[in-house]
């Protein structure tokens, strides 16, 4: 079968779309017809560099559509059903499942290769040159073969582009705030950057009851649909923050920060760790670049004070259990998934929908396939 993907030929080169060929599922496997995919920031590190991988590439992590064919042994889904691809594939048994970590899976040791999980390929160029997917999923093209263990069955009424973003962007931030932050209820909670990831961290902490939350980005739009989505302070840089963090906890700080930001420069976890409290926490959930080697923490103070910093993987999200759970608060109208989609753009227009991100022009855009 051909399909339409846009694919990345070295770092720094622009998405180009070409037409692929795609091999039918084998055992274990499912053939997706994508209807909408996110433009996380995630894929853009693969554009620049900052995740390392071989290329060509077939990037695109967060995506839903719908069941076409599945391949020998398949059981968890059929023809017809509509899923959410999770960018972690879940085996359901290894120690992290069997433990309540579906997100550390041992089957997402190959994310970054591209490779189906026994280790071949299933997208190809004309001249047979082979297309890793990332995360196994490739989500930037028409069609996909993915393992069975990515895919979560959702109710087909509920809307594919609002199920889309909970693969990724709303899954990891809601699950940053109310699993890897343990935000409970009063507390102050600074969240930096409001992208896609962002606005589900600032939504995760107002469901989980904190009193306080402090939004943190420079694009001051953003300003109106962050108090919407449940912060109570809008801020455009870290000074600010710390600021409002001190009146508003009179000196104490603040009992968690979340880092979002698309790219965290090592600054930022520096100005994060000292708008915490005493016995705090900094939840790191943004890309830091593999190529920077440091970040600017003192060991002294978090040993004095009892800071803590964690790094964080999905929010620490379970994505068979977490996405379904999160769609169904979306459905009750607790979640907003709707007003996230700054814009849609069609397959041709990839770069442009990254440049919009890039210039603050989104929250989060997404390709409408359909």
């Amino acid at each position: 079968m051909k399909t339409l993907a846009a694919v990345l030929r070295n770092t720094n080169e622009p998405f180009t779309i070409e037409e692929l060929t795609l091999e039918p599922p084998r055992d274990g496997e499912v053939q997706v017809k994508i209807s909408t995919a996110g433009l996380c920031h995630t894929d853009l590190h693969i554009q620049t560099g900052d995740m390392p991988v071989e290329f060509p590439y077939l990037a695109g992590h967060e995506g839903a559509g719908v069941v076409e064919q599945v391949g020998p042994g398949v059981s968890r889904v059929a023809p017809g059903d509509h899923v959410v691809l999770s960018f972690v594939p879940v085996c359901g048994t290894c120690r992290w499942c069997s433990t309540g970590h579906q997100n550390l899976c041992d089957r997402g040791a190959g994310v970054l290769t591209g490779a189906q999980l026994d280790g071949t390929f299933r997208m190809f160029r004309s001249d047979g040159t082979p297309i890793p997917q990332f995360a196994g999923l490739g989500t930037f093209s028409e069609r996909v073969v993915v393992s069975e263990a990515a895919c979560v069955k959702i109710d087909n009424e509920i809307s594919l582009e609002a199920a889309a973003l909970v693969g990724c962007g709303v899954a990891t931030g809601y699950g940053s705030s109310v699993y890897a932050a343990g935000v409970g209820s009063g507390d102050t909670v600074v969240v930096y950057g409001l992208g896609g990831i962002g606005a589900a961290a600032v939504q995760g902490a107002r469901i989980a009851g904190a009193v306080n939350v402090v939004a943190v980005d420079p694009v001051e739009w953003k300003a109106d649909m962050a108090k919407k989505l449940g912060a109570t302070a809008f801020v455009t840089d870290s000074p600010k923050a710390a600021e409002a963090v001190q009146h508003l906890t009179r000196g104490v700080g603040a009992d968690h920060a979340i880092v979002c930001a698309g790219l965290v420069e090592p600054a930022l976890v520096g100005e994060a760790m000292a708008v915490i409290r005493k016995g705090g926490q900094v939840t790191l959930t943004g890309t830091v670049s593999a190529n920077e080697p440091q970040l600017p923490i003192s060991g002294f103070e978090m040993l004095v004070l009892e800071k803590n910093l964690k790094g964080t993987l999905y929010g620490m999200a379970n994505p068979h259990h977490d996405i379904p759970r999160i769609l169904e608060l979306y459905k009750a109208g607790r979640m907003y998934l709707d007003e996230l989609v700054t814009r849609r753009y069609t397959l041709s227009e990839i770069n442009e929908g990254y440049s919009d991100m890039l210039s603050g022009k989104n929250i989060r855009g997404v390709i409408d396939f359909t």
